[in-house]
């Protein structure tokens, strides 16, 4: 955006007028005063009158045309310089208004409107000012939306916690006062110890997903990096979800391109990546026969590691925010999903740590959770 000058006001106008004419009146009584001065002296110094007829009279240019009256070169010396200090002033002047209205747009913005920038321009090192002055209204102001952000994210830490172990613990809580009356029959004393149980793991992996995601996200998580065979290590997490995946009808395939692709990385947290990711495609993959477990060594520095499902399309909009905490593609807490909503973020977190990225890609015949990363965490950051 190209920034317009400093306009000045009417009464500036006129200030910057009247500085000019006071200037110019006090200059000419100030020059009216010298030559008097000078003239006088001259007057009353015969020699110093002849010494300057001498010059004049002998110092002749092209056409035998002589040199000016002494008294005609001092008053055009006295008029350039009176030219230079009427500038000096108003320029002077000019520049304390723009200093006026910078500290006026200064206030404005002090006074909360944050959205304000100063706009005008100027040809001075005020300039630098200025833009200094925006940048840091920037920062206070990108500041000020984290610090927001933060409190909005803890209170929704706080709420969606809050609603995840209330659930389960009002289940818990009305069978066991069931079953405290005593006035239930033997199958239903097991029927309810069964659902309280299930209630009671719930809230067990709650605590523990909030606790592994907070822990990730702390500074003082550390990887324990060693050579890792990604194809060995797919076919281990494949034979993990085996009896899952033939109860749901779902078959696994493997590649890796080379076979023998090997990346410095931290196994067990790897492997919760690959376990989050696969047990999300069984929750929420609706109408999935296959998921492709995919490593492939992109170039020198990066590998890719893909798990994709055949199952139903995540909507775009759902994509945005599927890695948030908490957020549930289906909008609402399913019973029949289940889950904390935080397996996501944690395997965020942890690509992250291996300082990688992950998005995630979906259409009509597969949806793709896709992730890169360095070779060797300790040489190489993706961005």
């Amino acid at each position: 955006m190209k920034k317009e000058r400093v306009k000045l006001t009417a009464a500036e106008k006129s200030e910057l007028f009247a500085e000019g004419v006071i200037t110019v009146v006090l200059l000419l009584l100030l020059n009216l005063s010298i030559i008097i001065l000078i003239h006088l002296a001259i007057l009353q110094d015969e020699n110093l009158v002849n010494g300057i007829y001498f010059i004049k009279m002998n110092m002749t240019f092209a056409g035998n045309y002589h040199i000016w009256s002494w008294q005609r070169i001092f008053i055009m010396m006295m008029a350039i310089a009176d030219v230079i200090v009427v500038y000096w002033r108003l320029i002077r002047r000019y520049h304390q208004m723009q200093l006026r209205h910078v500290i006026s747009e200064l206030h404005y913005i002090a006074d909360g409107h944050f959205d304000h920038r100063i706009s005008f321009a100027v040809r001075t090192d005020l300039q630098r000012v200025i833009d200094s002055i925006n940048s840091l209204v920037d920062s206070t102001v990108n500041s000020i939306n984290e610090e927001r952000a933060i409190e909005k994210s803890k209170d929704e830490l706080i709420t969606n916690v809050s609603h995840d172990i209330r659930t389960p613990l009002t289940s818990i809580i009305g069978y066991l006062g069931l079953l405290k009356t005593g006035n239930v029959s033997p199958e239903d004393s097991q029927k309810y110890i069964d659902i309280a149980y299930t209630k009671a793991e719930q809230m067990k992996s709650l605590a523990n997903d909030l606790l592994e995601y907070t822990t990730l996200k702390s500074n003082s998580t550390k990887l324990q990096l060693v050579p890792l065979h990604i194809y060995s290590m797919l076919e281990q997490v494949e034979a993990g979800f085996e009896l899952e995946a033939e109860k749901k009808g779902i078959k696994f395939e493997i590649e890796a391109r080379p076979k023998s692709l090997t990346i410095q990385a931290d196994p067990e947290k790897l492997v919760r990546v690959y376990n989050n990711l696969i047990n999300n495609a069984f929750k929420y993959g609706q109408g999935a026969n296959k998921i492709k477990l995919v490593a492939n060594l992109v170039n020198k520095t990066e590998v890719e590691l893909r798990v994709e499902n055949n199952g139903a399309r995540i909507p775009e909009k759902a994509l945005k925010k599927i890695f948030e905490r908490f957020y549930r593609v289906e909008g609402s807490r399913n019973k029949l999903t289940g889950g904390t909503g935080l397996g996501l973020s944690i395997t965020q977190s942890i690509v992250e740590l291996h300082h990688g990225v992950i998005r995630c890609e979906s259409d009509d015949n597969w949806t793709s959770f896709i992730i890169r990363l360095p070779l060797d965490p300790k040489k190489t950051r993706l961005t």
